[in-house]
Formats: structure tokens, sequence, C-alpha cells
């Protein structure tokens, strides 16, 4: 590089340093060593990139690795892929914006201008009124006010999108190591989404680990696509606090002002979009789509509607036969809550359980099916059980499920040994000393224990050795003839096998057909449930079955534990 060049970039108030295609270090100015904190000796040794990354103290972990994948890439692909982006030094009082560009034909050029002066006057124009106390970002009735008064200008000529962000996994940081080091990561949040937008972008914290982001000039989807990657990628990356390595994730609903005719709907709008997302599986975005407003005021007709359902007695239990095939009798029936609606008719569990775990109806309705199932089976012969399903919601207040457990058996008169709680595996990930307390607990009332739904997660084996289960469910995808019918014995025969060397009961179900059943008993499995033998049926139909069954095979004498 000539003289009279690093003498003029040597002026520029900006830290520069450049580098060719093999990410050989060319030229670093003097402000790489005051405004990056680069050691001049340090700097002197430098012969890459991530050398000089690695020198500057004023870039923290997460920055230096942000600008060497953002240098990597650009290249990589022979040209800045990437815009000019903001980054925050994590927790230091300096703010950077970062670009980089091509200074020749093999040549690249990467320049931090310190824009933490003009941040803080524009913060500090902010009135306090208006600002989020704990991140210093404006707050939500600053947003609002912002969005009132740009769509107001640019409905119908221009573009606006809002960004709504919405942190995965922080309520697991707060309640594992305190809510210090949560305002701790809040705080970097706020900076790194500041420093990965324009100046021209305007960032809110809305509260709590909610923020939002208001983007003008990017017309297209595809450059709001890109922005949106790049949150994700930037918050996804970790956050090194007191000594904590904290890993979390971020999902983003994005609405487009072409979209609206009134500025509160942006927020509505990217609030759906919001939703899509988390329901997609998280750390993901989702753009606004016309048809999410529709499904919403369909949930929210159904929220309005499985609320009044429990003070109107609409729902009602249905019972599935579990059959022993060696003695041909019914050993227990599987209780399966149906909701009566007015105008829908029979809605199925799949249609609204996971919308009462969502709104927190799961545990009345929970409550309801265990009473109701325990008065029911006291009527049936003494050698045949009833299965709950208990939601792991249920599970939250492990302490209440079990009192609610031991007055339904009191108030019934059903002995403990005749009842049976169904769990899925990922009861026990969660809180699971409370988790296996409560189990205990329910066992010490004679409550058996199943596992449900075995094999389809990825800690079964784990699980089953944390607690001594009862039953093994073999899940139906291992029953069905769908798929290598090879595969699938294989597996029916390893549990089947294992649930016998753990002294645990297995059975399968969804077994439909007279094929299904033949290969279910052929890999060792004696007791089966499933359409084989019937639907789940009223109470009003259940004496009739189990009479039956009793009339053509005599009803099993319960063996001594």
């Amino acid at each position: 590089m000539a003289d009279h060049l690093q003498a003029a970039l040597n002026g520029v108030p900006a830290a520069i340093f450049t580098f060719d295609q093999s990410l050989n270090l060319i030229f670093a100015n003097d402000r790489v060593t005051t405004l990056l904190g680069a050691a001049p000796e340090q700097l002197a040794e430098c012969s890459t990139v991530f050398d000089l990354l690695a020198a500057c103290k004023g870039l923290d972990y997460v920055t230096a690795q942000r600008v060497g994948g953002a240098v990597l890439a650009a290249t990589a692909s022979n040209e800045p892929r990437h815009p000019p982006i903001a980054l925050s030094p994590g927790d230091a009082k300096t703010a950077f914006n970062l670009q980089i560009s091509k200074s020749g034909s093999d040549h690249w050029m990467v320049l931090f201008e310190d824009v933490t002066a003009r941040r803080a006057a524009e913060s500090e124009a902010i009135p306090q009124t208006l600002r989020d106390p704990l991140t210093g970002l404006p707050n939500r009735k600053h947003l609002n006010d912002r969005i009132a008064d740009v769509v107001a200008t640019v409905i119908g000529r221009t573009q606006v999108w809002m960004i709504l962000v919405d942190l995965d996994r922080f309520k697991t940081v707060n309640d594992t190591l305190g809510h210090p080091i949560g305002d701790a990561v809040l705080k970097i949040v706020g900076r790194r989404l500041t420093s990965a937008m324009r100046d021209s972008d305007e960032v809110a914290r809305l509260g709590g680990d909610e923020f939002a982001l208001l983007i003008r000039g990017r017309p297209e989807p595809e450059a709001v696509a890109t922005v949106a990657r790049r949150l994700i990628d930037v918050l996804g990356r970790p956050y090194l606090i007191e000594g904590h390595l904290i890993h979390i994730g971020a999902s983003l609903g994005i609405a487009s002002s072409q979209d609206i005719s009134e500025h509160d709907h942006l927020f509505k709008n990217a609030d759906l979009a919001l939703y899509a997302a988390k329901k997609a599986g998280r750390n993901t975005f989702s753009f606004f789509d016309p048809a999410m407003e529709a499904r919403a005021h369909k949930r929210r007709a159904m929220e309005i509607d499985l609320r009044k359902a429990i003070a109107l007695r609409q729902f009602e239990l249905h019972y599935q036969p579990q059959i022993d095939l060696d003695l041909n009798t019914i050993t227990g029936f599987e209780a399966l809550v149906r909701w009566r609606h007015p105008e829908h008719g029979l809605v199925p569990p799949n249609d609204f359980i996971p919308l009462a775990e969502e709104i927190g109806l799961i545990v009345a309705i929970g409550e309801w099916v265990l009473r109701e199932a325990c008065r029911d089976a006291v009527h049936w012969p003494e050698s045949i059980s009833v299965a709950v399903n208990v939601s792991p919601c249920q599970f939250e207040n492990a302490a209440a499920l079990v009192t609610s457990i031991e007055k339904a058996l009191k108030a019934s008169g059903l002995p403990g040994n005749r009842l049976e709680v169904e769990i899925t595996e990922s009861v026990l990930l969660r809180k699971e000393s409370a988790v296996l307390s409560a189990l205990h607990a329910m066992r010490a009332l004679g409550v058996r224990i199943a596992m449900d739904d075995f094999g389809t997660g990825y800690s079964s084996l784990s699980q089953l050795s944390s607690f001594p289960f009862d039953k093994i469910k073999i899940d139906r995808s291992f029953v069905t003839s769908k798929g290598d019918c090879k595969d699938q014995n294989a597996i029916v025969r390893a549990i089947t096998a294992l649930g016998i060397s753990l002294g645990m009961a297995t059975i399968a179900e969804g077994v439909e057909t007279s094929e299904e059943l033949a290969r279910i008993r052929a890999n060792g499995c004696t007791s089966v449930q499933g359409y084989h033998f019937s639907r789940p049926l009223p109470i009003e139909q259940v004496d009739g079955l189990i009479a039956g069954f009793a009339a053509r095979h005599p009803i099993a004498t319960p063996q001594a534990a």
C-alpha cells in the first residue's frame, strides 16, 4: 500500500484494516489501536484477520465471531454479501457500525465507526417516561407514537416493516440463574439488536423478553428476511455473564404497512406472525399472512367456547378397552375426553387439548377427567382398571396434581391400584426432582404409572431408568402396517423384551387390523388396545362391552402383587 494512502487512512477517525483473499492482514490504521484496543506490539505480530480480532480488547467474543463470519462470507463469495451492519461489543460502552467492502481485485476493507456519541445523543432526546429503564431503549408507548407518525406518512407511498422479537428459552435463564443474570442478558440483547440495525431503524423493548423493530426503506420481503436471519444469528450467539455461558434463541414475527389501513394493525399483524413462528418450532421467523387473521378469529372463538365448556358440562369421557391376549379378557379402559360442542358436535381431543394447555384450562379439565373416570370405574369388575392421561402442564404444580388424584380416589371409593396414570416422557424433562417426588407419592397411593408413546422421544431409555414404571405403551407408529414392517417388528420385540427385563408390562396401542394383531402377538406383545377390538365408547356402552367379553371369556382374577 502506498505511503500516501496509509497516511490518509491513518487520519480517518474510524478503525480500518485491509486483507486479501486468503485473509492475510495487509494494513491496519492507527485507530485500530486506539478505538479497538489492539496494543501496537500485538498488532505488529498479527498476520491474519483473526489474529487482529483476537488482539482487539475492545471487541467481545460475540462481536469478533460475527465480524469473522462476515469476513469469511464476503471473501468466499467474492462480494460483500452482508450490507453495512452495526455491532455492539458486549458489555462495553462503545458501539460500532461495521462495513465490509471490496477495495481492489482481491483486497477487502473493514471499517469500524464509533457511533457511541451519536447513539447517546439520540437516546437523550427521548424523555425518561418513554424509555425502558433496564435497557435504555425506547418503550412500547414511544414505539406506538412513532408507528402512528411513520405509518401516517408512508401509507400508499412506501413501505414500513415491523419485526417483533420474542426470546426463546429466556424463562429458563431467570428460573435457573436468577433475575439479575436475566436482566444482564436483556441488556445485551438490546445492544445486539441496536447494533445489528441501521441508524434509520428503530429498536424498542416492549417488556419482559419482547422487543420490536421498525424498519423503513427495505421494500422487498427478501431484504427483510435477510435482516431477520441476521437477528436470529446475532441473538443466538452465546452470552458470557459472570462466568455463565448462556444460550438462548429468538422467534420473529414480521408485518408490513402494505397489509394495514390503521397503524395499530401493524402490531397486531406482527404478533400473529410471531405466534406462527413459535408454533413452527421457534428460533425462526414468519411473515404475516391474511389467513393468520382468520385462524386467530377461529382460535379466539374456540377459546371463549372452551372456557364455557367446563361450566356448561360439555365434556364427556369415552373409554377404549385394553385386552390381555393370553387371557382373552378386558383388563382396563383408557379414559379419553371428548368435547360435545353445541354447534360443532363431538370435538376430538387433538383439536382442543393443545389450546387448553396453552391458555391454562388443562388443569381444570384434567381434574374433572380424574374425578369422572374414578367415579365410572368403581362400578366395573374389580379386575378392570382405568387409565387417565395426565398433561405435562399438570405437573407444573406436581403437589396439586397428587392432591387431586387423592381426592378423586377418596370421593369415588376406587382403590388406588385400579387407577393408572399415563404420562409422556416429556414430563420427566421438566423439574425432574418435583416430578419424581410426585410420581412416588402417586405410587404410595397404590396408583400405577405408565409411560405413554414410548419410543417417540429422544431419551426413552434414560427416562425408564429414572423411575420404576409399571407399564410401557408402545406407540401406534410401531404398530400400524405402514412403513417397513421388518423394522417395526424388531422395535416391538426389543421394547417387549426390555419391559420383561425391567419387570414392566407392555401394551401396544393403535391395533386396527387382524394382520397387525397377529404381527404384534408374534413379536411377543400380549396386551393390546385399538379399533380392532373397539372404538372409544361412551360410558353407557361400557357395561355392555364388558358383559359381552365376560360371556365369552371369564374375567381373570387379579393376581396378588
